[in-house]
């Protein structure tokens, strides 16, 4: 008997948010869950209520020296006692692969990512759709597998919030006094989780706080009462202080940098009347948890990282390629956007 598919994937935040797709098709390809090698302290909090998920085998670093990491010694351990199966390279890192082959895997039972020119060919753009794509191969090694007749239908990411998320956001919110609508920011990007130093101006993802003030004082005008919610990693209080200083420290903006884990931030996701966010990760939980959507694109292009999933999504910026900048959009174009959302249908709230 063959060892359970393996996925592996080392990857920021929204990477694995991205990754959703191609874990519930392969479930239903081969009937088994699938087992998925990470990294990073928001693999598992995204990942381990997915049904389709197995074993998480996560390590620290790929990039450390091997003798000095022993979460990649723990990995190679657990790679070489599993067996054979099929194994969905999804991570391209070249130390990543020296550790696939450490482990001994067969070349013939790897399918590895869509190059460019597989990309190009096929027209497809979106990782969501390079995943699909990849999951529809199979190994050069035969293993059984179900007929999928529509890929499609896994197509959307998907991440599932628990009645305990709930609870404990309903407990965090009374607390604070953010009961009632509330309406998220997400300024910070990898940069700003890394050195938490909002002397990023020169980073195409930077929109200054003058201009997140701004959107606030808009939203205000049509909603008085609504709550906005400065989300970021404790890395990112500063940043998102900036922020709070430019609206004049107004009571009803709170900054939640420090308070926001992961499983509290999906909940939050799940019932906030929307996000504004920058091209990062929590633009593509919040897609994929059909929060109400504006995102704010600046070098990268939004025909490969724009976030999809069931809610409305407004995209902004990306025109000029490379050479586009978040800092040149328009604070109206985003107030616009914003007004262009659609109610969302009320969430039942749990209480503590």
């Amino acid at each position: 008997m063959s060892a359970r598919p393996l996925v592996i994937r080392c990857g920021a935040l929204g990477d694995v948010v991205l990754l959703t797709p191609i874990l519930r098709l392969l479930h239903a390809r081969y009937g088994e869950k699938i087992d998925v090698v990470g990294a990073g302290d928001w693999t598992r909090p995204l990942l381990e209520r997915e049904p389709a998920v197995g074993r998480l085998q996560l390590i620290t670093s790929r990039n450390t020296p091997y003798w000095l990491c022993p979460s990649q010694w723990a990995l190679v351990h657990w790679l070489k006692k599993r067996g054979r199966g099929p194994v969905y390279c999804c991570d391209s890192n070249p130390a990543m692969l020296a550790l696939v082959a450490r482990a001994g895997i067969p070349p013939e039972d790897i399918v590895h990512r869509p190059s460019p020119d597989d990309v190009a060919r096929a027209g497809l753009h979106l990782w969501p759709d390079r995943w699909l794509q990849m999951g529809m191969r199979d190994p050069m090694q035969p293993y059984p597998t179900r007929e999928v007749p529509d890929p499609g239908v896994f197509r959307f990411p998907l991440l599932h919030v628990t009645d305990d998320d709930r609870r404990d956001l309903a407990s965090w919110r009374t607390v604070n006094r953010l009961e009632g609508p509330v309406v998220l920011f997400q300024p910070g990007n990898k940069r700003t989780h890394k050195r938490g130093n909002i002397a990023t101006s020169s980073h195409p993802k930077y929109w200054p706080p003058a201009s997140w003030a701004a959107v606030a004082d808009a939203i205000w005008q049509e909603q008085p009462l609504t709550k906005i919610v400065l989300c970021g990693s404790p890395a990112e209080h500063g940043v998102l202080e900036e922020i709070r200083d430019a609206a004049g420290k107004d009571a009803r903006m709170f900054n939640a940098a420090r308070e926001l884990p992961v499983p509290r931030l999906l909940a939050l996701l799940q019932q906030a009347h929307s996000l504004v966010s920058v091209d990062t990760g929590p633009a593509h939980a919040a897609a994929a948890l059909a929060c109400p959507l504006v995102v704010m694109f600046g070098a990268a292009s939004p025909e490969k990282w724009r976030p999809i999933g069931p809610g409305p999504i407004h995209v902004l910026g990306g025109e000029k390629g490379e050479a586009s900048r978040v800092r040149d959009i328009p604070v109206a174009d985003v107030v616009a956007a914003w007004r262009r959302l659609p109610v969302r249908p009320q969430v039942d709230l749990l209480m503590p």
